[in-house]
This record gives structure tokens, C-alpha cells and sequence, in this order.
């Protein structure tokens, strides 16, 4: 008896979180498609047709990178709520094997530039999340500076 009532309080349980996990997804989905409906309609920020927004704020002046070039970056990454989850100065890597969203929107720059990409879920990380830093279908925020294309 003492087995059959805790197998029904695991699933019970179980399921309760995968519910509260598929409806925190679909919030975090909603708020970015939200947030980005808001942010498509400030001055200066520009949508691909991926979905990939972003605003230039300096175009820069050297060489502009292919999206399989090796770059140098300074950057911070935040949520929407603008939680900060990661930052790096001088980092180097190759643009075809990170996000989608950098791998579109790096380009966009020449060295020397500094871009703000607002990141769809579909071009981050998806519904799989990210190192238990990003939740799933979290919509990110990335300030990039461009330092250098190797």
C-alpha cells in the first residue's frame, strides 16, 4: 500500500512540474513575442526577415565579417528583465558556431562597431534553454562590440 500511494504522489508530482515547466516556457515565449512587438517600434531598430532585431549603434569602419569569419568581441549578455547572464571582453569565435541570432547579426557591423541584437528564442536557445542560466524560449538581449574579423 505504502508503494502504490508514493508512485502516485511521484507522478503526481511528476506531472506537475512538467506542467509548470511547459507553462513557464510558453510565458517566457509570450513576454519576448511581446517585448519584441515593443522594441520593433523604437526609433533606430531595425527586423530581418528571420526575426532577428537589432539596432546599430555604431556601424564601425574596417573590415565587415562573412558569417564563417572568426571574430573578436566585447559583450554582455541580459534576459528581458534585464538580468545579465553572461559578459566577456575579447573573445574570439567563429561566427558559424555560435546562436543563430550572432551568426545574422554580427554582420550587420565593421570592426569597430557596436550593434544591439534582440534575440527571438528560435535564433538563441530555444525551448532547450541554456546552462540553467537561460530558461527555455527566453528572448535575450546581447550588446556587442565588433573588435576585430581574423
Amino acid at each position: 500500500m505504502q508503494r502504490k500511494t508514493f508512485r502516485i504522489f511521484y507522478t503526481v508530482g511528476v506531472a506537475i512540474l512538467l506542467s509548470s515547466s511547459i507553462l513557464m516556457a510558453q510565458s517566457a515565449l509570450e513576454e519576448g513575442q511581446q517585448f519584441l512587438q515593443k522594441k520593433a517600434n523604437e526609433p533606430g531598430v531595425k527586423t530581418t526577415h528571420s526575426g532577428l532585431e537589432y539596432k546599430i549603434i555604431t556601424e564601425g569602419t574596417g573590415k565587415r565579417p562573412a558569417a564563417t569569419d572568426t571574430v573578436k568581441v566585447n559583450y554582455k549578455g541580459t534576459l528581458i528583465s534585464g538580468k545579465q547572464f553572461d559578459a566577456n571582453n575579447g573573445i574570439s569565435f567563429p561566427l558559424d558556431r555560435v546562436i543563430k541570432g550572432w551568426t545574422e547579426g554580427i554582420p550587420l557591423i565593421k570592426e569597430g562597431g557596436k550593434i544591439i541584437l534582440y534575440v527571438p528564442s528560435d535564433l538563441a536557445y530555444g525551448s532547450a534553454g541554456a546552462g540553467g542560466v537561460i530558461g527555455p524560449d527566453e528572448t535575450l538581449i546581447f550588446e556587442v562590440e565588433l573588435l576585430k574579423v581574423l
